[in-house]
């Protein structure tokens, strides 16, 4: 049974004179199902049912166990046995997860909207760890919104400082086509070194100061201990790793990445909750400040890394060639625009271009031409050095004086 909200959505979108099969697609309910409910004046009494059975009893247990364990939405769950041969609606799924899940009760709060193109949010996730170059890292999760539009960004990251933080923002700007005239953030060190009273009179991480007087937006800093000051970013959050990282399957970051993307397509093209309206349809109002008249900014990616014994560094997963007269040293990776540049003592060494994937080598010849000379060389040097030299010394003959030898000569000896 639809929820008088849904009833108010389904009717709102008839006033727009779309059709039936387009109200169905748009917020997910059975045709048939929205023209029963377009020619109800009022909500029907809900009425009990007695020992009827219903399309999801095969799978109330499947349900159960998943949230047993964590809080997955109604909509991830529904996909899910959609998969499995669940023919039913959504409406089923959601009423039952709504009866099934525990109540908690939260403190009222009043809703701030935006206009369109004013203000985006951003925030940090984390969601655990991944192995990468046989470390453990944290993985965390970029996320973004257009306050007007609710349209959404998201991307997993290794690394949480400034030049991740500016990266993840162009790649947003990207995505969305512009930015907003002002973006809210927590008081992040990335962002903030120091807060004031007025957010401009706060002390700028200097590397972002750079960034965003670069692109001209204003950054905004929400309220101490008042996260509900961006409640959009927070909920989307929670709807990430809900609906779509808990129990997600990955091998390699940029695989991550390219799912998170696919999901990102589908949310934005489906009716958001609070806006009941397509966050893609509502975006065309938002009038983006265009990236085309702001120069290219260069973000510089600077790790350290111990070149191995047989010239390779790691990246990412993947190896890469140093030229071999710098193994067993310490060198600087600078990466950018999908380039790798390595650095020892301030000396730029070697450059690559970035590998997708993992388990993948990048190998130049020249890294190791005269490297086999200089070891059959050293090999040589070393069998010289081992070697031992043998004497052997003639027997060892008395000496006497002449004097003995006439003696001889004379007879003086019987």
């Amino acid at each position: 049974m639809l929820k008088e909200e849904d009833l108010f959505l389904i009717r709102d979108l008839s006033s727009q004179n779309l059709s039936i099969s387009e109200i169905a697609r748009q917020t997910g309910f059975d045709r048939k199902t929205v023209s029963k409910y377009l020619h109800l004046k009022t909500l029907p009494e809900p009425q009990k049912r007695s020992g009827r059975k219903s399309k999801l009893d095969p799978y109330k247990s499947y349900i159960l166990e998943k949230l047993k364990e964590g809080p997955y939405t109604a909509a991830r769950l529904y996909r899910e046995i959609k998969e499995m041969g669940f023919d039913g609606g959504m409406t089923l799924v959601k009423d039952f997860v709504r009866e099934v899940r525990p109540k908690k009760g939260i403190p009222a709060v009043l809703r701030y909207e935006t206009k369109p193109g004013v203000q985006a949010q951003v925030d940090w996730a984390e969601t655990g760890t991944v192995e990468v170059d046989e470390k453990v890292k944290k993985l965390f999760c970029f996320n973004m919104i257009l306050g007007y539009s609710r349209m959404r960004y998201v991307e997993f990251t290794l690394s949480i400082n400034t030049p991740t933080l500016i990266q993840c923002h162009l790649n947003a700007f990207e995505y969305f086509g512009g930015f907003t005239q002002e973006i809210l953030y927590d008081n992040m060190k990335q962002v903030v070194i120091r807060r004031a009273l007025k957010s401009s009179d706060s002390e700028w991480n200097s590397q972002f100061e750079d960034f965003f007087k670069c692109f001209g937006f204003i950054p905004r800093l929400c309220r101490p201990y008042r996260p509900q000051t961006k409640g959009k970013i927070e909920n989307t959050v929670g709807y990430v790793k809900r609906d779509f990282f808990l129990g997600r399957q990955f091998t390699s970051l940029e695989g991550l990445n390219a799912q998170v993307h696919k999901w990102l397509e589908r949310v934005n093209s489906t009716v958001h909750g609070t806006t009941y309206q397509i966050p893609l349809e509502r975006f065309k109002e938002e009038n983006l400040n265009p990236l085309g008249q702001v120069p290219p900014y260069k973000v510089v990616h600077k790790e350290t890394r111990k070149i191995s014994r047989d010239c390779y560094i790691s990246f990412l997963g993947n190896k890469y060639s140093v030229p071999y007269r710098f193994a067993g040293r310490t060198a600087e990776l600078q990466s950018f625009e999908g380039k790798l540049e390595v650095y020892v003592d301030y000396e730029k060494i070697c450059e690559h271009e970035i590998l997708p994937g993992n388990c993948r080598v990048s190998r130049k010849k020249e890294h190791f031409q005269g490297l086999l000379s200089e070891i059959l060389k050293e090999n040589s040097k070393c069998r010289k050095d081992s070697q031992i030299l043998l004497k052997f010394s003639s027997p060892e003959v008395e000496k006497r004086s002449l004097d003995v030898y006439d003696t001889f000569s004379e007879g003086g000896f019987e």
